[in-house]
């Protein structure tokens, strides 16, 4: 068995299908196959060691949540990246997450507020950055801070708020990852704007704690669009 293969035998019961989507879409989050590149299923089928047909059905998945692009009667390609995407990405995560978390803290309770204390200890553990590749995320980082995210806007109590909320973040994670190469991605403080966000949840100051979130987001939309715009990945 490949490594790849591995990857996708997780003995959690899910078919090979629906475990390839979640490992293509963390390798298109990561860049290992970049913005725009043509999914070959042959070359694909030999990198994660599958069949054509789970492959394609991952594929198909992941054209639907806007991970790929399905081309017709040319196969895939995944999705492009583009500073127009990106600011309606923000700006949308910005409306929704505002509104998710004002419901968050006007039905607070004990629980949800010691889950979010216990996701933001975790996450403050953790270098932002990989030790191993310090112009690369942590990916143990990433999952803890998508788990920080969508526990901070659990309190809401709306399926249909936190269904967008997770797509939008499904959606940003990529760009996120070009943060990490953006000219002064090193200087900014994330633990700090967490920080300030949670001790607003926990003051219960509603405008603040949406001010700080909409802050938190388009930092990291500025910081993409100057990685975006640099040199060593403009043709990205």
């Amino acid at each position: 068995m490949s490594d790849a293969t591995a990857v996708l035998d997780d003995g959690s019961g899910r078919t090979i299908a629906s475990a390839l989507e979640t490992t293509l879409r963390r390798d298109i989050i990561a860049g290992l196959l970049e913005p725009g590149s043509k999914l070959r299923v042959r070359e694909l089928g030999e990198r994660y060691d599958v069949g054509a047909i789970p492959l394609r059905e991952a594929l198909s998945r992941l054209s639907a949540s806007g991970f790929v692009v399905a081309i017709d009667q040319k196969g895939f390609r995944v999705a492009e990246v583009s500073l127009d995407e990106l600011e309606d990405i923000t700006q949308t995560r910005q409306d929704i997450e505002r509104l998710a978390i004002t419901r968050a803290i006007r039905r607070r309770d004990a629980r949800w507020e010691g889950e979010l204390l216990a996701a933001h200890h975790l996450l403050q553990r953790l270098p932002v950055y990989d030790p191993a590749h310090p112009d690369r995320l942590n990916p143990e980082w990433e999952i803890a801070h998508n788990r920080f995210h969508e526990t901070l806007i659990a309190g809401c109590q709306s399926p249909w708020l936190t269904q967008f909320a997770t797509m939008l973040r499904d959606q940003t994670a990529r760009y996120r990852y070009l943060s990490a190469t953006a000219p002064h991605g090193h200087d900014r403080s994330v633990a700090n704007e967490h920080e300030a966000i949670v001790e607003a949840v926990l003051s219960h100051d509603v405008e603040l704690a949406g001010s700080l979130l909409a802050d938190h987001f388009g930092t990291t939309a500025r910081l993409v669009a100057d990685a975006l715009r640099a040199p060593a990945i403009k043709n990205i």
